[in-house]
């Protein structure tokens, strides 16, 4: 197979004055307000949502031993959580999650002064877990969640019983997914007494929260020309394997849309 093509810019832009094009950058700033302003007030709404008390107790394996979802907390309220891909016996995890994880490492002290935990949870058993993440030199906490029902309670792991006619509930949606897991991200809250709550999960291009890469893609002049690739994230490697062009593309977790 081909490796994917680097995009090209477009073969006749429209050229203008300063002055036209300032004209049209003013109707797309007021555009950009309005989004801004609907934005936000999906941001209160989603914060508005009802909880769901957590009442099954998760045991996840850690570099530190076996902690509890609340014990994954530390000292703080509320945690943030990437279901990231990577099953038992996989050789590497998930380039589109390999993707989102890349953001994190900068911002976590960022989080954390908001009174945000991170951490990644995945399938794998932790040795396995722990040699990609040394082979991809993250420092942000990653435990297994392997042997419990964790993944599947939170709509990113699929077991031979979930499926109807190859379709599984995710998203919200039953939906065609091959593999036996997804993307997601969920929130959780914890109050004084310790009882930990269900506050938010997102999945599909809901994900993209993670990947600031996205916005800063958007802005450029090629965008994201993902259109006419296999799926839309068919051209992410993972971050060493850019300079190997001979990389193929496999489907992943991209395009879930």
């Amino acid at each position: 197979m081909n490796a994917i093509a680097t995009p090209t810019l477009p073969d006749a832009p429209r050229i203008a004055s300063r002055e036209a094009w300032t004209r049209q950058r003013l109707e797309l700033l007021e555009r950009e307000k309005a989004l801004s302003r609907l934005q936000d007030q999906v941001a209160r709404e989603r914060r508005a949502l009802p909880w769901v008390r957590v009442d099954t107790r998760y045991v996840f394996d850690t570099l530190d031993g076996s902690r509890t979802l609340a014990e994954l907390f530390g000292g703080r309220s509320q945690l943030l959580v990437q279901h990231f891909m990577l099953g038992p016996g996989w050789e590497e995890g998930c380039r589109s999650c390999s993707f989102m994880a890349d953001h994190i490492d900068g911002i976590a002290v960022h989080l954390a002064h908001r009174d945000i935990a991170h951490v990644a949870v995945s399938r794998a058993p932790l040795a396995q877990i722990e040699r990609f993440r040394q082979r991809m030199g993250w420092r942000f906490r990653w435990v297994s969640s392997h042997g419990t029902a964790f993944n599947r309670d939170f709509g990113v792991g699929f077991d031979p019983d979930q499926r109807v006619d190859g379709e599984v509930v995710y998203n919200y949606a039953r939906r065609a997914i091959a593999r036996d897991e997804a993307p997601g991200i969920s929130l959780f809250a914890r109050d004084a007494a310790g009882t930990v709550f269900h506050t938010y999960s997102t999945y599909g291009r809901g994900v993209e929260a993670m990947i600031g890469a996205y916005r800063l893609i958007d802005l450029a002049p090629k965008g994201r020309d993902e259109d006419g690739l296999p799926y839309s994230m068919a051209w992410v490697r993972h971050h060493d394997r850019y300079e190997d062009a001979t990389v193929a593309p496999a489907s992943c977790c991209g395009g879930n849309r």
